[in-house]
């Protein structure tokens, strides 16, 4: 067995390619704080292409492209509607109500692992109330947190009713293009359900570092200022957008090989006495798994794992959870459910 550290924490894990590494080294720069910089515009021209969008503007991370995006559409004293295990609400540490005054209310989703329509129809504010928030905006995520992803006929269903209100919908899609290869369509089919949609260079895609929030041309517009005023103004930023570039261009073609890595690691999980895991709802690159009997637990297990140079997270809501990237292959893959196998059979 390998010596080396198998990284299975998260896709945001993937080193930059030789070729990302040369482009950053010779890119075409300009101050981008004054709309300058070629590498950039270059970026941005692309990502909204491959979105269906009039426009995009590069962003330092996710989170900053989602916080970008809700400042723009709400205002102070606004509530959001949102899946409860939205990255939004678990992973942003609370930005909307500390920097946006924006209330946000969580919904269970009822059926199914995202949130339709029905789920929403009852928390709108359709009544003129002082005593009321006013419903500014759905939040939507595709892929899910949980690994899932959200039918293109749900997300029309919730586009519909939002605009039957008048509400913009913003989608975090961080792995858009993840779930644009399980759903097997381009990304614009998912993203023209919403008004405004982020996604990342930086997970599977590979590139080190940013991601792209793409819009409207207004919506865009007033996405810059706000990015200036959140301090996003990077100046020669073509050194980051350049192997962004090479990850919009080639990375959407390995994604296909991360997918089938995490069904082939469910499967053999599956073939483990005592993991629970239900192979049916791995739809992307990412496995969660749960251990059964008292005498072990998932804590245990991923430090099992750690110690054997696996790495892995701690357990969280969903479980515990492994990401397939370019940082692995088939044969870590057969390795890691190997040791599992060992742990539980201890």
């Amino acid at each position: 067995m390998s010596a080396r550290k198998r990284e299975f924490r998260s896709d945001t894990m993937t080193q930059p390619t030789a070729a990302m590494r040369e482009a950053m080294r010779t890119a075409v720069v300009g101050d981008d704080v004054c709309e300058e910089d070629p590498t950039a515009i270059r970026l941005q021209e692309l990502a909204a292409e491959r979105v269906g969008t009039q426009a995009a503007l590069f962003v330092p991370s996710g989170t900053f492209g989602n916080q970008c995006a809700i400042a723009v559409h709400t205002r102070p004293g606004d509530e959001m509607i949102l899946s409860d295990t939205i990255h939004v609400v678990e992973y942003e540490a609370a930005a909307a109500a500390s920097l946006w005054g924006v209330q946000s209310r969580t919904v269970v989703p009822t059926r199914t692992t995202y949130l339709t329509a029905d789920d929403i129809v009852p928390r709108l504010r359709t009544v003129e109330d002082i005593h009321y928030p006013r419903t500014g905006l759905i939040v939507l995520e595709n892929a899910l947190t949980g690994g899932t992803v959200m039918p293109l006929d749900a997300m029309a269903d919730v586009a519909a009713l939002a605009r039957a209100h008048g509400i913009p919908v913003h989608l975090d899609g961080a792995r858009l293009f993840n779930a644009a290869v399980a759903l097997g369509v381009p990304a614009s089919e998912i993203a023209q359900h919403c008004d405004s949609v982020t996604f990342c260079l930086s997970k599977g895609l590979g590139a080190p570092v940013g991601s792209l929030l793409c819009g409207t041309n207004e919506f865009i517009k007033k996405a810059r200022r706000q990015r200036k005023m959140m301090g996003g103004g990077m100046r020669q930023v073509g050194v980051l957008c350049a192997p962004g570039i090479i990850a919009l261009e080639e990375g959407p073609d390995w994604l296909e090989t991360d997918h089938q890595n995490a069904r082939l690691l469910a499967g053999l999980f599956a073939e483990v006495p005592g993991i629970v895991i239900d192979v049916e709802q791995v739809h992307i690159n990412m496995v969660f798994l749960h251990v059964d009997g008292e005498a072990r637990s998932e804590t245990d297990l991923a430090m099992f794992l750690n110690a054997r140079d696996f790495n892995v997270y701690p357990p969280e809501k969903f479980g515990l959870r492994f990401m397939l990237s370019r940082e692995v292959d088939e044969n870590d893959v057969r390795e890691l459910a190997a040791v599992v196998a060992e742990y539980m059979s201890r």
